[in-house]
């Protein structure tokens, strides 16, 4: 997919994460692991959990409004939310909805969108396109997940993996030159059993049999997961690059899904980048899913890794199988 005509670009972000600290040294409390096995397979060190009685939507909300005030934009100004979650508050109504309710976001359609970690960069493809149409103005993208209550904190192949958090950003129309330069969005359903909450819909209604056998919690076959990422991660990312007609030697920054430092790390390898162009934040929070990207995307701009003009790149991959990617010419000023 190309982006042409009117330019689309991210004029705003932020991001929250609960307070509740969750260490490798915690989980040893927990389950048979131990803190260097943890780090030295996935990177991760601690994550953030919220609480038991704290909703996706509310921290989804913080992280909305951080950057709506990022951007310097009302939230009457927005005409579409689009909140890429796989762990809505309910089934009905959407949690895009509650997001728009609570933050009295009343010119804004609304929906919920579905592609795991992937999701963020979905809602920025799908969103740009609203404005590119004409159809928009300003489109504000949310993703937040809170995957402390799908884990089993039993199986400790899964529970030292996840953890809370919310990412945001505004869509607008910006400078020509700016912006989204190249999409990829794949998906390969073959694999959707490689990682799944199997009672988490209509296939398997809760029943008392299904909560006993543990149906609602995430499942995963890590090693069929960790090679599917290991290949499309670089491959995602150089397609988007393609389209965009530029090379990895480009890339100013690249934004990685923060599932595994090992995944990133071959991520880089295959676009020969340096890790010092990669952002990386996994130790501190685990995998969010579809909020990884849009956190470390923030973070990078409140540091000041990313600046006007630079080539950004995001990419990830999610269950279903899903993978995307977006690369963008940086377009807001510091």
């Amino acid at each position: 997919m190309q982006t042409k005509d009117i330019s689309v670009g991210i004029i705003g972000t932020g991001y929250y994460v609960p307070e509740k600290v969750l260490t490798n040294f915690d989980l040893e409390k927990m389950v048979e692991t131990n803190n260097e096995w943890i780090v030295d397979r996935t990177g991760i060190s601690e994550r953030r959990i919220a609480d038991e009685n704290v909703p996706t939507s509310e921290i989804a909300i913080h992280a909305a409004e951080n950057a709506l005030k990022n951007a310097d934009v009302s939230p009457e100004e927005i005409d579409l939310i689009i909140f890429a979650t796989l762990t809505p508050d309910t089934v009905i109504p959407s949690a895009a909805c509650i997001i728009q309710n609570k933050l009295k976001a009343v010119n804004a359609a609304a929906f919920d969108l579905s592609a795991a970690c992937s999701g963020f960069v979905y809602g920025i493809s799908v969103g740009s396109q609203f404005i590119k149409s004409g159809m928009y103005k300003k489109v504000l993208v949310v993703a937040a997940e809170t995957l402390s209550k799908l884990i089993n904190w039993e199986d400790r192949n899964t529970c030292i993996l996840f953890g809370d958090g919310a990412g945001a950003a505004v869509l607008s129309q910006v400078d020509d030159g700016y912006g989204i330069l190249g999409i990829e969005l794949g998906a390969d359903g073959s694999g959707g059993d490689f990682l799944n909450v199997p009672a988490s819909g209509s296939l398997h209604p809760a029943t008392t049999k299904t909560i006993e056998d543990k149906l609602h919690y995430i499942h995963m076959n890590g090693s069929e997961v960790f090679k599917f990422a290991i290949k499309i991660m670089g491959e995602a990312a150089l397609k988007s690059l393609n389209v965009a007609g530029l090379k990895p030697n480009d890339i100013d920054c690249l934004i990685p899904h923060q599932a595994n430092i090992r995944i990133i790390k071959s991520a880089a390898k295959r676009l020969n980048l340096p890790m010092d162009k990669v952002v990386v934040n996994v130790d501190k929070y685990g995998n969010t899913s579809a909020a990884s990207i849009p956190i470390a995307l923030s973070e990078a701009v409140e540091s000041g890794r990313v600046k006007k003009g630079d080539v950004v790149v995001l990419v990830g991959f999610g269950a279903g199988l899903t993978w995307a990617s977006c690369v963008m010419k940086w377009a807001k000023e510091d």
